[in-house]
C-alpha cells in the first residue's frame, strides 16, 4: 500500500514540475506608447525589411537584390578602372560622370519597381492586414504615407546608394570633385536626384498596384506603365515627329530629364544617335515644365491611391 501511495506521490509531483500556465487572460499593455509617430516608423520599417526579403525566405531574397546588385556592379567596375589607371577618368571622359550613371541603372529600377514594388501594397490587402493597421493609431492617409515612404526608400537604394559609392570612392582615390564645396554640391545632386526619380516611380507604381489584389496583375501594370510608356512616346516623338512634349508621358525619360536640370546638363544622347535623338527632344523641353510633369506624376498617383482606398475603406 505504501509502494502504491509512493508511487501517486510520484507522478503527481511530475505533473507539477511539467505544468505550465498557459492563460493569464487579458492584461493591459504595460509598455511604452509611441503613438501616430511611432505606428508610422514601426510600418516604415517593417515594409523596408519586408521589401528586401529581412526575415523571409531565401526565394524573397533574390530579386531585389539581384536588382541592387545590378545597380552597382557598374560602380564597382569604374572605381576599379579608376584605381588602376592614375589619371582623371571623368574629366578626361574615359569614365560616365555621376549624371550619366543613371542611365545604366534604369534598367535595375524598372526590374525592382516591377518585381518588388507591388507587393508592399498588395501584400496587406490580400492577406488581411490593412485593419489590423488600421485599428492601431494608424489612420488611412498616414498608412499611406508610411508605405510610400518605404517604397521610396528601398528606390533610393537603388538611385543613390550607387552614386554616392562612386562619390566617395572617387574622392579617396583622387578623382573626385575639387574642394569642399565642389563636393558638396555633387552629394546635393545626387541626393535630389535620386528623390525626384524615386518620389515619380514611387507614385506611378503604387498607383497602379493599389487597382488590384493579384500581385501577378500589379506587376504586369507597373511593368507595361514603365517600359510601354517609354516605347510608345519614342515612336510617336522620333518617328511620328510630334511634339516633344509627348514625353511627359514616358516615366523614364522624364525623370531622366529632371535629373540633367538637377546637375545642370543637356541631356546626353545615345552612343551613334543622331538628330531626332530622345536626348536632343528632351532639350526642347523648358525647365518648369519638366518639373511641372514630374509634380504631377506625383501628384496624379497619390490621387490614385488615396481614391482607391477611401473606396476600400468604406466597402
Amino acid at each position: 500500500m505504501n509502494d502504491t501511495n509512493d508511487a501517486r506521490t510520484m507522478v503527481t509531483e511530475a505533473a507539477d514540475d511539467a505544468a505550465q500556465i498557459l492563460d493569464q487572460r487579458y492584461r493591459p499593455y504595460s509598455g511604452p506608447r509611441r503613438g501616430l509617430a511611432g505606428a508610422m516608423r514601426a510600418v516604415v520599417g517593417s515594409s523596408f525589411r519586408f521589401t528586401l526579403g529581412f526575415g523571409r525566405p531565401a526565394r524573397h531574397k533574390f530579386l531585389p537584390w539581384l536588382a541592387v546588385v545590378i545597380a552597382l556592379v557598374p560602380a564597382i567596375v569604374f572605381v576599379g578602372i579608376a584605381t588602376v589607371i592614375d589619371v582623371d577618368m571623368i574629366s578626361e571622359q574615359i569614365l560616365p560622370d555621376y549624371h550619366q550613371y543613371y542611365g545604366l541603372i534604369q534598367a535595375a529600377l524598372f526590374f525592382y519597381c516591377g518585381i518588388v514594388v507591388p507587393e508592399i501594397l498588395v501584400a496587406d490587402r490580400r492577406n488581411g492586414m490593412l485593419p489590423l493597421y488600421l485599428s492601431t493609431p494608424l489612420r488611412l492617409w498616414s498608412y499611406l504615407v508610411s508605405k510610400s515612404v518605404a517604397v521610396a526608400v528601398t528606390l533610393a537604394v537603388i538611385t543613390i546608394g550607387p552614386l554616392l559609392f562612386l562619390l566617395i570612392a572617387y574622392t579617396v582615390e583622387g578623382s573626385g570633385p575639387d574642394g569642399l564645396g565642389d563636393w558638396l554640391i555633387v552629394l546635393v545632386r545626387i541626393l535630389g536626384s535620386g528623390i525626384a526619380i524615386a518620389a515619380t516611380i514611387t507614385a506611378a507604381s503604387l498607383a497602379i498596384s493599389s487597382l488590384t489584389d493579384r500581385r501577378a496583375f500589379a506587376v504586369i501594370g507597373v511593368v507595361l506603365l514603365l517600359l510601354g510608356s517609354n516605347l510608345v512616346t519614342s515612336v510617336l516623338v522620333e518617328t511620328a515627329e510630334l511634339d516633344a512634349r509627348v514625353y511627359a508621358f514616358n516615366l523614364g525619360e522624364i525623370g531622366a530629364a529632371l535629373k540633367d536640370r538637377i546637375y545642370g546638363v543637356g541631356p546626353p544622347p545615345p552612343l551613334g544617335a543622331g538628330e531626332g535623338s530622345p536626348g536632343q527632344r528632351l532639350s526642347e523641353l523648358s525647365t518648369i515644365f519638366v518639373v511641372a510633369v514630374n509634380a504631377a506624376w506625383v501628384a496624379a498617383g497619390a490621387a490614385v491611391v488615396w481614391w482607391r482606398y477611401r473606396r476600400i475603406e468604406g466597402s
